[in-house]
């Protein structure tokens, strides 16, 4: 398992640089794009790389936080399902935004569930930056 998660990091990290290249427009266009392939066959997993790369420049530019590789792969474990334990600090509000982006492309609701009224509402609005600037919206309930 752990060596999918890092070849799929690979991947994520290779497009980067041409993520850093794209405008604003272009960044935001991606969602388009993305939602399209979804409609013609493409799945998730296949959007994966390019979508949590996108999502990491997005939350660069706007956010001036840059996804760490854990945090990715912690992005990957949560997509897939799965539970990944973070400590306090390491970043665990910013690593909802990547599967959260991901699963937001089928159209469907995601929910992403903390523990009190504060913190939903700081992160909604603090991570709806990196939502908004990809065209999708965030509320906290």
């Amino acid at each position: 398992m752990g060596e999918r998660y890092c070849a799929v990091l690979e991947q994520i990290n290779a497009l980067e640089p041409r993520m850093r290249q794209h405008s604003d427009a272009q960044l935001t266009a991606l969602t388009a794009d993305f939602k399209s392939r979804l409609a013609r066959g493409a799945s998730l997993d296949d959007l994966l790389p390019e979508a949590f790369a996108a999502i990491r420049e997005v939350a660069r530019r706007v956010l001036g936080m840059r996804h760490f590789d854990s945090q990715m792969i912690g992005g990957m474990v949560l997509h897939d399902g799965q539970i990944a334990e973070m400590a306090t600090g390491e970043g665990k509000t910013l690593v909802a935004t990547l599967p959260a982006y991901l699963n937001a492309l089928t159209g469907s609701s995601v929910h992403v569930v903390t523990v009190n009224e504060y913190l939903a509402a700081r992160d909604a609005q603090w991570m709806g930056k990196v939502f908004s600037f990809m065209g999708l919206s965030c509320a906290a309930v």
